[in-house]
């Protein structure tokens, strides 16, 4: 089944002539995000069989997701099929778990998406294994997923340029610093998800430009170099 808009009415109807009303239709309560038309089609959130429809679904579906993380500034989405941006209440329609799974799964293979991993649940290989605190289960299910609108590639490469910029190689800097302190706010440095930002640093860690270690009890220090 095809998720394809239906044609555009007459270009006179006042409707399509307003671009306000255009929006104010992707639009649901409480959210300022901008859904795509396709969004409001019951077929988007149903598995197609086909599997060129099937593959332009999953183009689709991680598409939304980039932008509607992007747009709310999210780094971690709650894989939670009852809420925002799985599901959709003007339509009453969902997508199930193992479609959520397999959306992550299709931007995971473009560096864009990443489990978060429950409590008992460590990463080995490539493969996801349980250790003997618990977990269990599929990885992912019932979870969250960082979700990569930036690259922890692309997340390091803006902090060396702020630290170029701002004249602070050679000093040393805290992660709490880069998140939350008065040097980098006003950026899109601040404010980011912790460990997102160590997996940016580490990327400048792997380039030979910085060093992270341990700076105090409960913090970390990087230096770039």
């Amino acid at each position: 089944m095809s998720t394809t808009s239906p044609a555009p009415s007459d270009s006179s109807t006042p409707n399509n002539s307003n671009p306000k009303t255009t929006t104010a239709s992707t639009l649901l309560p409480n959210d300022t995000f901008p859904f795509p038309r396709e969004f409001f089609f019951p077929p988007f959130f149903t598995r197609q069989t086909n599997l060129t429809t099937h593959h332009a679904q999953l183009t689709k579906w991680s598409s939304l997701l980039l932008a509607y993380c992007r747009h709310h500034r999210l780094f971690r989405l709650s894989l939670n099929p009852d809420a925002l941006p799985f599901h959709n209440p003007r339509i009453n329609r969902r997508l199930a778990p193992g479609d959520i799974r397999r959306v992550v799964d299709f931007l995971r293979r473009d560096g864009r998406a990443e489990y978060v991993l429950p409590l008992g649940q460590t990463k080995k290989d490539g493969a996801m294994t349980t250790t003997a605190r618990g977990g269990g289960g599929e990885a992912g299910e019932g979870g969250e997923a960082f979700i990569y609108w930036r690259t922890p590639e692309e997340w390091g490469s803006l902090i060396e340029g702020w630290v170029e910029e701002t004249g602070q190689r050679g000093s040393v800097l805290t992660v709490y610093e880069l998140r939350e302190g008065e040097g980098t706010r006003g950026t899109e440095i601040w404010g980011m998800d912790g460990d997102v930002l160590v997996k940016a640093l580490g990327t400048v860690v792997k380039r030979g430009k910085a060093q992270i270690f341990q700076s105090g009890e409960d913090s970390l220090g990087v230096k770039f170099f």
